[in-house]
């Protein structure tokens, strides 16, 4: 079963479209969905929780139309900022949300508390970035939910504090019955975690593939602006022109080595990948 699927999704905000955006989110998965701010992961992430109305197209979560309330017992969400009052503590924000969740696992949430030295009694406003971050992750958690739909839930921690959380998102996902959905424009985060990547640009989705496929099997070709024309334009996706030469998005590096022995092929990153898609120059599909 799919933890999420959505299909054809349409939604127009002003200036900006949600253009016919399908993918899927599988069971036993962590999905990636990146893009830069303004592409439409927050619009996309809102749609899923029924904050927003589509204008067309189908979202399931965990096997129902998004919209039925009984899903929500089953669904964690993190948002970017902390939304819990600053005069709280983490003892009342429990007692709250016991009220809440009927699947509410008050020694889970004790225990996450004591594990990641989260103070009970001081107040919320007090708390560093990084601490609101854990109670948010901590509070999707105590519900055992089994999907957790993450908007930007990484952005401006520190990388020690970011490691953890993402060690804690590996630990949830070890039930094959449990799925993220992770939004962030941090790439090393969803390159270092995700079994799958969906890129979304100006509201529509670019490719929907395996995190292993792209950053094992892409490349990045760099040539002369005076060899550019021997290559083929079925062996790479986009090119761009540089200060010093010509750089090619690849599929194959261990192909375009091969076929082009006298030209460089480095690695690329997830986020080479997007910005190549982003900021690139010509597609070889144009």
């Amino acid at each position: 079963m799919d933890s999420i699927l959505v299909t054809d999704l349409c939604k127009s905000l002003g200036d900006f479209t949600l253009d016919h955006v399908s993918f899927r989110v599988p069971q036993g998965r962590i999905v990636g969905f990146i893009g830069e701010n303004g592409a439409g992961k927050s619009t996309t992430i809102n749609l899923i929780l029924d904050e927003l109305s589509p204008d067309a197209g189908k979202i399931e979560v965990l096997g129902k139309n998004n919209s039925r309330c009984s899903a929500r017992n089953d669904v964690g969400v993190v948002f970017d900022e902390c939304n819990f009052h600053d005069v709280f503590n983490a003892r009342i924000i429990g007692k709250i949300l016991s009220g809440v969740f009927s699947a509410w696992n008050n020694e889970l949430y004790y225990g996450y508390l004591k594990k990641f030295k989260i103070p009970e009694k001081k107040p919320i406003g007090s708390f560093s970035k990084g601490m609101k971050m854990k109670l948010s992750i901590i509070c999707a958690l105590a519900h055992s939910p089994k999907l957790l739909i993450l908007d930007e839930a990484t952005t401006g921690l520190d990388p020690v504090v970011r490691d953890e959380i993402l060690d804690l998102f590996l630990d949830f996902i070890q039930d094959e019955s449990h799925a993220i959905f992770f939004s962030s424009h941090i790439t090393s985060d969803i390159q270092k975690i995700a079994d799958y990547v969906i890129l979304i640009h100006q509201g529509k989705i670019i490719f929907e593939e395996q995190k292993d496929d792209l950053v094992y099997h892409y490349g990045i070709l760099k040539c002369r602006r005076s060899d550019f024309p021997s290559l083929s334009p079925d062996d790479y996706l986009i090119s761009r022109q540089t200060t010093t030469g010509i750089e090619c998005l690849v599929k194959d590096k261990e192909l375009a080595k091969r076929k082009y022995k006298n030209m460089i092929v480095d690695n690329a990153t997830l986020e080479d990948i997007m910005l190549f898609y982003i900021k690139g120059g010509t597609s070889c599909e144009d």
